[in-house]
C-alpha cells in the first residue's frame, strides 16, 4: 500500500506541474522539469517526507528513464545536420569531452576515473528536448539558428552516452571498443532493415488499428525499445545506448513504412512518455535529490556555482568558437547558451553514478541543481538576443527608404 500511496502523490505532483507552468508563464518561463524535480524534493524525505522510493517506484522510474532517451533519439533528425554544421558540432564536442575529462578528474579528488567520467560526461550534454519547443515558438526551428543548434544539441546527446559506453563498461578501452563496434554493425542492420521497404500488410495492420485496442505501432515501437535495451545489456553496454538506438531505428521505420501515420503513432508514444513514465523518473529524482548534502555548507553547495560556470566553460566555449561563420557575434553567443543548458542527461547520469556507487550524493545534488539552474537561465537570455537579433533583421535600412523617396519624388 505504501507503494500505491507514494504512486499516487507521484501522479498528483505529475498533474501539478503543467498547472504550476501555465500559471507562472506570464512572468517567468519554468520548464516543466524543474517543477517536477522540485516538487519531488519537498514531498520526498528531505522536506515534508511524504514520498519515498521503493523497488516498484525504482523499476518504473528506470523504464521512465529509458523512455527519456528513447525519445531523444526520436528527436533527432540527422538529414538536417549533415556537412560542415554537423562537423563543426561534432569537434566542439570533443573538445568539450577533453575539457569535461580534465574537470571531472580534477574535481574528483581522488575518487577514481569513473567518478571523474560521471563529471565529465555530464558536462558535455546538451537538454535538446528543452531547447526545441523554444525554437519552435519562436520560429526560430526551420531557420538556419534552428538547424545549426538541433545540430549541436544532438551531438550533446548522443556524445555522452557514447562516451560512458566506451569509458564505463570496466572493460580495457580496445574491448570496450570491440563490443561498441559490434552495437554498432548491429545497429547499422537494424538501420538497414528499417530503410528497406516494408510490405504493404505492415502499414495496412498499422493504419487498421491505430484507433482500436490492437495498437499494433505502438507495441511494435515498445518491442524496439525493449529489444535494443536487452541487446545493450547482453553487450554489456550502458542501456541509455540501447534506448538511444531504439529510437533512432523507429523513426526510420515509421517513417518508411508509413509515412501519413508516423506523427500519430509518435502522439500516442510520447502521450505514454511523457504522460506517465517521464514525469515519474523526474519526480522520483526529486525524492530521491540529497537536499541535505546540498545545503549542508560544504563541498556540496559549494560546487553548485562550479558545476554551473564549467556547463559555459566546458560545453558553451568550444561551440562559441566553433560555430559556423555565418552566425554572428550575438547568435553564437545565443548557440553557446542554449548548448549549455543541461537537464535531462545530468540527471540521467548521476542517477546512473549514484546507483553504481561511483559518484556521491552531493555531487550528484550539486550537478543536477546547477543543470536545474541552467535550464532556468541560460535560455532565457538566449531567446532575448535571439529577439534581439530578429529585431536587427526586420528593422527597415532608415538611408534605403530615404534614397528609395527621393528617386520617387524625382
Amino acid at each position: 500500500m505504501a507503494h500505491t500511496g507514494t504512486l499516487v502523490l507521484i501522479m498528483f505532483i505529475a498533474v501539478l506541474a503543467p498547472l504550476l507552468v501555465h500559471a507562472t508563464a506570464r512572468w517567468l518561463p519554468v520548464p516543466l522539469v524543474v517543477f517536477e524535480i522540485v516538487l519531488g524534493i519537498v514531498a520526498g524525505p528531505d522536506v515534508l517526507g511524504w514520498a519515498n522510493s521503493g523497488e516498484v517506484i525504482d523499476v518504473l522510474s528506470h523504464l521512465g528513464l529509458a523512455m527519456l532517451i528513447f525519445l531523444a533519439g526520436y528527436e533527432i533528425k540527422f538529414d538536417r545536420i549533415r556537412g560542415d554544421t554537423l562537423t563543426r558540432s561534432a569537434w566542439s564536442w570533443l573538445v568539450a569531452l577533453a575539457l569535461g575529462m580534465a574537470a571531472g578528474l580534477l574535481l574528483a579528488q581522488g575518487g577514481g576515473f569513473e567518478r571523474g567520467v560521471y563529471i565529465g560526461t555530464a558536462l558535455t550534454s546538451t537538454a535538446l528536448g528543452a531547447i526545441l519547443p523554444m525554437l519552435r515558438e519562436s520560429g526560430d526551428l526551420n531557420g538556419r539558428f534552428g538547424t545549426v543548434t538541433m545540430a549541436v544539441g544532438s551531438v550533446g546527446e548522443f556524445g555522452p552516452i557514447i562516451a560512458m559506453a566506451l569509458l564505463l563498461s570496466g572493460r580495457a578501452p580496445a574491448r570496450s571498443a570491440v563490443v561498441l563496434i559490434a552495437f554498432a554493425l548491429l545497429t547499422a542492420g537494424a538501420v538497414f532493415w528499417a530503410l528497406r521497404p516494408k510490405p504493404p500488410w505492415f502499414a495496412a495492420v498499422i493504419d487498421k488499428t491505430l484507433h482500436s485496442s490492437a495498437q499494433f505501432a505502438v507495441r511494435f515501437v515498445m518491442l524496439m525499445l525493449v529489444a535494443m535495451l536487452g541487446l545493450a545489456e547482453v553487450l554489456g553496454l550502458d542501456v541509455l545506448l540501447g534506448a538511444f538506438a531504439a529510437g533512432l531505428i523507429t523513426r526510420l521505420v515509421l517513417q518508411g513504412a508509413a509515412p501519413d501515420s508516423s506523427e500519430l503513432v509518435l502522439s500516442k508514444v510520447e502521450a505514454m512518455g511523457f504522460g506517465f513514465l517521464v514525469p515519474l523518473f523526474y519526480v522520483v529524482t526529486g525524492i530521491e535529490f540529497d537536499l541535505k548534502a546540498l545545503l549542508g555548507g560544504g563541498r556540496a553547495l559549494l560546487l553548485l556555482p562550479v558545476f554551473l560556470l564549467l556547463f559555459l566553460a566546458v560545453r558553451g566555449l568550444p561551440v562559441w568558437l566553433l560555430a559556423p561563420k555565418d552566425l554572428d557575434r550575438r547568435d553564437r553567443t545565443a548557440l553557446a547558451l542554449f548548448a549549455s543548458t543541461a537537464l535531462p542527461l545530468v540527471v540521467a547520469i548521476t542517477t546512473l553514478g549514484v546507483d553504481d556507487g561511483k559518484l556521491g550524493e552531493g555531487e550528484a545534488a550539486a550537478l543536477v541543481g546547477a543543470g536545474m539552474v541552467s535550464v532556468l537561465v541560460f535560455p532565457l537570455i538566449a531567446m532575448r538576443m535571439r529577439m534581439r537579433a530578429r529585431g536587427r533583421e526586420k528593422a527597415p535600412d532608415r538611408g534605403a527608404e530615404e534614397r528609395a523617396d527621393g528617386v520617387e519624388s524625382w
